[in-house]
């Protein structure tokens, strides 16, 4: 069933023409190798295979039931079913029948609406003299039907042009509508948009307690979508990149594995619900890997890059 956007249920305006607001800065993360992204029939082969689980489950259930019902009838006396005989049904059912896990449902709930991000810059030649486009590879989230995409600044910052990987597969081009600096956040207007566009749930902040679990959904190094599952380490953080820039704070502080390329895709509980974008991860080495501190923007700062409230 199809989730409604969170900030309008209207039929989509078209979409802005393309833009160009420059070169790639030093703030993009590193270019990495492209993977094709998981195409609408592996979304369509998990709901399902979801389905068809459930499906079985309520045979099986009523299987049970049924010859529970004819035997009863067969005792002498004709024994009715009773409440205790369906509740042993009910039971077993569940002893003998696997529930996709909070995580599987976390990432089936999500993964419609995360969003590959590169940004283009300038073209470089490599060792062999051939013309590559500078890039930067990040996420994005979805967070209404009309295509409206909250990632981080710095994916898209000064790039000639931006480019969006959809979860079905298609692709667009797109242009930066809003940004919030303070939080390195960025809003992306899609110019073209699925048929089938299925906008994030957002989810409030304000009962979140050290130790929720947590997952972040993205591309790190491009390879994606990819998942990692944590808990949400602290709360109300300040963060200063290495490069020096303005201090981040009232962040969430959280352990999922997240890397180069993570930036700008969503946080979510284990209902998929998304409480933070992805911004930064605590990296004293030079190799720029996870250490096991990440940060992610509270969802009601990002919103307010939209110049909305969402609750």
């Amino acid at each position: 069933m199809k989730r409604p956007a969170l900030y309008s249920n209207s039929s989509r305006a078209s979409p802005g023409k393309d833009a160009a607001p420059g070169a790639i800065s030093g703030a993009a993360l590193q270019p990495a190798v492209q993977t094709p992204l998981t195409r609408r029939a592996r979304l369509a082969r998990y709901a399902s295979l979801h389905q068809l689980r459930l499906l079985w489950s309520a045979l099986g259930l009523l299987a049970l039931l049924l010859a529970l019902s004819l035997s009863s009838s067969l005792r002498p006396g004709g024994l009715k079913l009773t409440q205790k005989d369906i509740d042993a049904a009910v039971l077993k059912t569940l002893e003998t029948t696997v529930l996709p896990s909070p995580g599987v449902k976390a990432y089936e709930t999500i993964i419609p609406s995360v969003v590959r991000v590169v940004g283009l810059g300038k073209s470089t030649k490599d060792k062999d003299g051939d013309e590559v486009p500078e890039r930067s590879v990040g996420t994005g989230v979805v967070i209404t039907d009309k295509g409206v995409i909250l990632t981080n600044l710095h994916v898209v910052q000064g790039a000639e042009s931006i480019k969006l990987t959809f979860a079905d597969g298609s692709e667009s081009t797109a242009t930066v509508t809003g940004a919030q600096p303070e939080n390195d956040l960025a809003v992306l207007q899609a110019h073209t948009i699925p048929d089938d566009m299925i906008a994030a749930t957002l989810r409030s902040t304000a009962d979140l307690a050290p130790g929720d679990e947590v997952m972040a959904v993205g591309y790190p190094f491009g390879i994606g979508p990819s998942a990692s599952s944590g808990i949400i380490s602290g709360l109300k953080r300040t963060f200063r990149s290495p490069e020096g820039k303005q201090p981040i704070s009232n962040l969430i502080q959280f352990d999922a594995a997240a890397n180069p390329g993570n930036s700008g895709g969503p946080l979510v509980t284990m209902e998929g619900e998304v409480i933070g974008i992805v911004t930064a991860i605590y990296n004293p080495n030079q190799q720029r890997s996870f250490v096991g501190i990440g940060f992610a923007v509270p969802i009601e700062n990002a919103a307010s890059a939209v110049g909305m409230s969402p609750f």
